[in-house]
């Protein structure tokens, strides 16, 4: 059966009321097929976030409306072994106070901080170095990271062949593995294989329909934008570190102003919702971005280093390498659903940002199959 979590948004929230109101949802959850995992309580944030085994999210609203009448302001699916790899548990804490009239009280927020490591495209990789030395560099990075992430407090909750996602409580605890990691990862390793690092901070459920989808956004973003050997942290994340780590380390942290940080997920997010579209050009993106061409030029210079026309062409490309990675596709599908015109002008992209063929990518992630 599926497993939803939603978020109910209420003002003045306190972890008693949500006691009761989770006692009550016990009572009538059979009626409705579904199965009470646990939840989370931010007193602070007033966010209460529910994980219930259920046949569909109707369910899961009707069972709510009829013990409490709190009907859930989002819901989505979820896996149960993501959510433990992000928020460390998917039943009640084995410490929550259980008061004399039998009800279990704990707070127990939800709100993480998420530091994201990216790397060079393991198959580009092997392409330019070779297997060996492809190896022993992903191992030293892997080793450095999983070592400062025990240290520090964090949990593996994601890890694809370019990069890590690791949740933390504490955002100063993230702030310190970060450095950990770029002090103990030598900077000629760190350049060869493209180490970068984001840290964003957030809760499960925002506007995404994934799990923590808009801090993992943001922070791919940041990552996108970092400079070699440095960390890129959000405003969200520099408000909760202690200030002495900044003052102390500031050279290796980088920033925008709150500003600057809306406009680069503006620029992503307008990126993410038109990439396919082969239409979609820069007057397009001058339009969606209420922009002169000047004025958008300037921005995205300033903000990712690179003009809008490179910026959307290289956003069609990483994606393209996404799509020949998830399954089998010919070089006019990649082409087509990348928002490339011709599948000649792709593979012209393509071998000049990548330095080989899309073909020879292809027989590359084939071989690594084999």
């Amino acid at each position: 059966m599926p497993i939803y979590m939603d978020v109910h948004l209420v003002p003045g929230v306190k972890a008693k009321d949500v006691a009761e109101a989770h006692r009550k949802d016990l009572l009538h959850q059979e009626e409705y097929e579904c199965k009470c995992m646990t939840y989370w309580i931010d007193e602070q944030r007033e966010t209460i976030f529910c994980l219930i085994e259920a046949p569909h999210k109707q369910a899961v609203e009707e069972m709510h409306c009829k013990a409490h009448g709190l009907i859930p302001n989002k819901i989505i699916e979820v896996s149960d072994a993501l959510v433990e790899s992000f928020l460390g548990r998917i039943y009640d804490p084995a410490d929550a106070e259980m008061t004399r009239e039998g009800l279990k009280i704990f707070s127990d927020p939800s709100f993480r901080v998420l530091l994201l490591t990216k790397i060079k495209d393991p198959v580009l990789l092997r392409h330019e170095l070779g297997n060996e030395r492809t190896k022993e560099l992903l191992a030293l990075n892997n080793q450095v990271i999983r070592k400062n992430l025990l240290l520090h407090g964090g949990r593996e909750a994601e890890h694809e062949g370019s990069g890590f996602i690791i949740s933390f409580s504490s955002a100063s605890e993230a702030a310190l593995c970060a450095l950990s990691i770029m002090n103990e990862l030598p900077l000629a390793e760190a350049t060869t294989i493209g180490f970068k690092i984001g840290i964003n901070a957030g809760e499960p459920i925002e506007k995404s329909n994934k799990l923590f989808g808009d801090a993992i956004q943001l922070a791919a973003h940041l990552c996108h934008v970092a400079g070699n050997h440095s960390i890129a942290i959000s405003n969200s994340v520099r408000e909760l570190i202690a200030k002495d780590h900044i003052q102390n380390r500031q050279h290796q942290f980088f920033y925008f102003s709150p500003q600057d940080e809306n406009l680069l997920e503006l620029l992503f997010n307008k990126l993410e919702q038109n990439w396919q579209d082969a239409d979609f050009d820069i007057p397009d993106y001058c339009r969606a971005m209420a922009m002169s061409k000047s004025q958008l030029y300037r921005k995205t210079i300033a903000l990712t280093g690179l003009s809008p026309n490179l910026l959307l062409k290289e956003f069609r490309l990483e994606r393209a390498r996404e799509l020949m990675k998830r399954q089998c596709y010919t070089i006019a599908q990649i082409t087509f659903d990348s928002g490339f015109t011709s599948a000649s002008y792709f593979t012209k992209c393509f071998k000049k940002k990548y330095g080989l063929l899309p073909m020879a990518y292809l027989d590359l992630l084939h071989d690594q199959f084999r």
